[in-house]
């Protein structure tokens, strides 16, 4: 609580160091440190390289943040997210990191609190929230199963004794399309694993 949105808008810069949840970029001699998700990062060029990075910026009384993003369109949705009672800047991002933002946008339009639950370990009250606040702003997607395929497709790799991480990341990884048993088998596959059927 208690953070105003500062409007830096972007940065353009060198990346000068990539860990696990941030990425530094240098400007003219200056490191911004900017928060982002695995897949953000993973998508970021090597270190010395000149990138683009969408960013949210926020100050807090303590503290000044920047969160950043590969395009305008998944900023907006981030902003969408923390208009959300209860959703801050960092649960905002974990759930931007959970899965593509059309897999995200159809189990918020369809009404899945389950998939969100289930895949970023947020409460039901949260979710139903964020269900509530979001669905009509944006409206009714096609192929809305995905979600519930990609929940039960978790549930399936944490049975098998994968880590809720591990096998989200591997869902992450594997096309939409197919019903359960093919996006269990290609996330197998991903991880290593010769158990796929």
């Amino acid at each position: 609580m208690g953070y105003d949105v500062a409007m830096i808008a972007h940065i353009r810069g060198i990346v000068a160091m990539k860990g696990e949840k941030e990425v530094v970029l240098e400007v003219g001699g200056v490191g911004y440190a900017i928060y982002a998700t695995a897949d953000v990062l993973r998508s970021l060029p090597p270190v010395g390289q000149e990138v683009l990075i969408y960013t949210y910026h926020v100050v807090r009384e303590d503290a000044q943040e920047l969160y950043g993003f590969v395009s305008a369109g998944e900023r907006e949705f981030f902003e969408m997210l923390l208009a959300v009672p209860g959703v801050g800047p960092k649960t905002a991002l974990g759930i931007l990191g959970l899965a593509p933002m059309e897999t995200l946008r159809r189990a918020i339009a369809s009404g899945d609190h389950l998939y969100l639950t289930k895949m970023s370990g947020i409460g039901k009250k949260t979710a139903e929230k964020i269900i509530v606040e979001l669905r009509d702003k944006l409206g009714a997607f096609e192929g809305v199963a995905t979600s519930s395929h990609d929940a039960d497709a978790l549930d399936a790799l944490m049975s098998l004794g994968y880590t809720r991480d591990e096998a989200r990341g591997a869902l992450r990884d594997v096309s939409d399309e197919g019903d359960v048993k093919t996006r269990i088998s290609l996330a197998l596959k991903k991880l290593g694993s010769a158990q796929h059927k």
